[in-house]
C-alpha cells in the first residue's frame, strides 16, 4: 500500500504546486512594488498624494473585481481564469517594461490588480476542488504559507531588484514569474469541468453571503487581515518613537510575517486532524491577533516583538481555519463566488485597518489606535463561540 499512497502523494503535490505558486505570486506583486514605490531609485515616486493613490490602485481593483471573477471561474471553470490571470499580470507588468515611462506605471498597477483578481479566488477555488474535505485545512495551510512568503520577500527581493535596475527590472521579473506560472499552471492543473448550478437570483445571492456559515468565517478573516496590515503599517513607526533603528523596525516585521507563515501549515494539518475546531480557530486567532495589538502599547523593543509574533501567529490560524470553513459550507458550484467575495472581506479588512488606527491615531495617539482594533477583534471571538458550522459539503450539493 505505501506505493500507491506515495504516489497519490506525488500526484497531489504536483498539481497543487502551481497554485502555491500563483499565491505567492498575487501577494509577491503586491509588496514588491508597494514597499518600494516611495523609495530611492530615480523613477521612485515622490508626491505622497500620488504614492496613496498608486497604492490604492491594485487594492481597489481586486475589492472591486475578485467577487466578479469568481463567478466567471465557476461559469467557465475556475483553471482557464487562472490562466487567464496569470497571462494577464505577465502582459501588465511588461506593459511598464516596454514604455519604461512613469505614466505607465498607473496602467501597469491598475493591469497587475486586475489579473490578480482572476488567479486569486480562481487558485483558492482549485485547492478546495482538488482536495477532499477532509484535507481542506492542510491544503490551505500550505496556500496560506507560500502567499506569507511572498508577503515576506516581496518587499526584500523587490527593493533589491530596484535597487539593481529601477523598476523596469522589478517589473521584468515579475513578467516572467507571471509566464512560468501561468505555463507550470497549464501542465500541471488538471481541468476540472463547472459543475451545473442552479439558477441564482440577487435574493439567493444575499441569503449565501448574509449566512452565518459564511460572515462568521469573512468576519475574522477580514479582522486578521486588518491586523497584519496594521503590524506592518504602524509597527515600524512605534519602533521608530522608542529610538529602534531601521534595521530593528524591519527584523520585527519578518518576525510577523515568518510566524504568519508557519503557523498556517501547523493550523491546517491540526484542523484536518480533529485537534481543532473551526470555532476555536477563529476565535483563538481573532484573541491573539487582539492581544498583539494590545501588546504593541506597551513601552519598549519586547512590545514590539510579543505584538509581532502574537499578530502573525493569531493571522496563520485564522487564514487556513477560515477558508476550510468556507470551503466546508459551500456548494463546490459555486467555490469561485464564494472565494472571491470572502477575498473582497479581506482586502476590506487590509484598507480598513490602518484607517482606523491612522484616523484615531491622529486625533489622540497611536496607542489609542491599536486598542480600538484590539477591542473590535477581541468581540469577535464571542461571535466564533456562538458557532462557525464546518459542515461536510455533499459532494452532489448543486445550489
Amino acid at each position: 500500500m505505501t506505493e500507491p499512497v506515495s504516489s497519490q502523494a506525488a500526484a497531489s503535490r504536483r498539481r497543487m504546486s502551481p497554485l502555491y505558486a500563483a499565491g505567492f505570486t498575487t501577494a509577491f506583486g503586491a509588496h514588491a512594488v508597494a514597499a518600494n514605490l516611495g523609495g530611492f531609485s530615480d523613477d521612485a515616486v515622490r508626491s505622497l498624494l500620488t504614492l496613496g493613490v498608486l497604492l490604492a490602485l491594485y487594492d481597489g481593483a481586486e475589492v472591486v473585481l475578485k467577487p466578479v471573477f469568481g463567478t466567471i471561474a465557476d461559469r467557465v471553470g475556475a483553471r482557464p481564469v487562472l490562466l487567464a490571470g496569470l497571462v494577464g499580470f505577465a502582459l501588465a507588468s511588461g506593459l511598464y517594461v516596454l514604455a519604461d515611462s512613469p505614466g505607465w506605471l498607473w496602467a501597469a498597477r491598475l493591469g497587475q490588480g486586475a489579473a490578480a483578481s482572476a488567479f486569486s479566488p480562481a487558485a483558492s477555488a482549485l485547492v478546495a476542488r482538488l482536495n477532499p474535505a477532509a484535507k481542506h485545512g492542510r491544503a490551505f495551510g500550505s496556500y496560506g504559507f507560500y502567499k506569507s512568503i511572498g508577503y515576506t520577500l516581496g518587499p526584500l527581493l523587490g527593493g533589491a531588484l530596484v535597487w539593481l535596475g529601477g523598476f523596469r527590472l522589478l517589473f521584468a521579473v515579475m513578467t516572467v514569474l507571471g509566464l512560468l506560472v501561468a505555463a507550470w499552471a497549464l501542465v500541471a492543473v488538471p481541468a476540472i469541468p463547472p459543475l451545473p448550478r442552479k439558477r441564482q437570483t440577487v435574493l439567493d445571492l444575499a441569503r449565501r453571503v448574509t449566512d452565518p456559515a459564511f460572515l462568521r468565517p469573512t468576519a475574522a478573516l477580514a479582522g486578521a487581515t486588518a491586523a497584519l496590515s496594521v503590524g506592518v503599517g504602524f509597527l515600524p513607526v512605534t519602533g521608530a518613537a522608542t529610538g529602534l533603528g531601521t534595521i530593528a523596525t524591519g527584523a520585527a516585521v519578518s518576525v510577523l510575517a515568518a510566524t504568519a507563515a508557519l503557523v498556517q501549515p501547523w493550523a491546517g494539518r491540526a484542523l484536518d486532524a480533529g485537534r481543532l475546531t473551526a470555532r476555536i480557530g477563529l476565535g483563538g486567532g481573532l484573541a491573539l491577533a487582539a492581544a498583539g495589538l494590545g501588546c504593541a502599547t506597551l513601552p519598549g523593543v519586547a512590545g514590539i516583538l510579543l505584538a509581532a509574533v502574537l499578530i502573525g501567529a493569531g493571522t496563520g490560524l485564522i487564514t487556513p481555519v477560515g477558508f476550510a470553513a468556507l470551503a466546508a459550507s459551500t456548494p463546490e458550484a459555486r467555490l469561485g463566488q464564494t472565494m472571491g467575495t470572502a477575498e473582497l472581506g479581506r482586502e476590506l479588512g487590509d484598507a480598513g485597518g490602518p484607517l482606523l488606527v491612522a484616523g484615531i491615531a491622529t486625533a489622540a495617539a497611536l496607542n489609542y489606535g491599536y486598542a480600538a482594533l484590539a477591542i473590535l477583534l477581541a468581540a469577535g471571538p464571542v461571535a466564533a463561540l456562538i458557532g462557525v458550522p464546518l459542515r461536510r459539503r455533499h459532494r452532489g450539493s448543486q445550489a
